[in-house]
């Protein structure tokens, strides 16, 4: 009697088709995220018949103009990207004095009354780069941050972390972020 040494055979030609159906259902069903952007929040519509137009002192108004070679103006003074965190600083936590830690010796107007009053307008030129463009906002908001920290410390005597909703709202009105962004003229 003789033995066969014979394997059976799978079909594996299928197996193929079975891996590539498998690969495009994950692709599809998968979900990426890329959530990516800069958290802000639009003002709210007037209400009608109100007038809703708000005359702000223009000591109040700190302008930062980015050109379309990426350099970082204010008051016509060319200004390093990483100053930029200490003279917003600066500009919304004065106590209303006057002083203008940037002006070099130039008009000492850029120093607002309030922090709830002060306002950060940004215009960007044409040519302006997205990078250039997000570092100046991550520079703001790095300022808005510290200052809500020092400020939770300081009065509520807690970390930002461990604040409630109302203790957030209160340090949030405290230091509001107002930034106004204007198209190049």
């Amino acid at each position: 009697m003789r033995h066969s040494k014979l394997v059976p055979e799978v079909n594996a030609g299928s197996m193929a088709d079975i891996a590539f159906l498998l690969l495009i259902f994950f692709l599809v069903t998968a979900t990426i995220s890329s959530d990516e952007g800069i958290n802000r929040m639009l003002p709210k519509e007037c209400p009608p018949g109100m007038d809703c137009s708000n005359s702000i002192h223009e000591r109040n108004i700190l302008r930062i103009h980015v050109n379309n070679e990426n350099d970082i103006m204010i008051e016509d003074d060319v200004v390093n990207i990483k100053d930029l965190k200490s003279i917003t600083k600066t500009f919304l936590d004065n106590n209303g004095d006057g002083t203008c830690s940037y002006c070099n010796g130039s008009k000492a107007t850029s120093a607002s009354d309030n922090p709830t009053e002060a306002v950060i307008s940004l215009q960007n030129g044409k040519q302006t780069t997205y990078k250039r463009y997000i570092e100046v906002q991550n520079e703001i908001t790095k300022a808005y941050y510290e200052l809500r920290h020092g400020y939770s410390m300081r009065v509520l005597k807690k970390l930002p972390e461990n604040l409630s909703k109302e203790e957030l709202k209160q340090v949030k009105e405290a230091y509001p972020l107002i930034l106004s962004e204007a198209e190049t003229k």
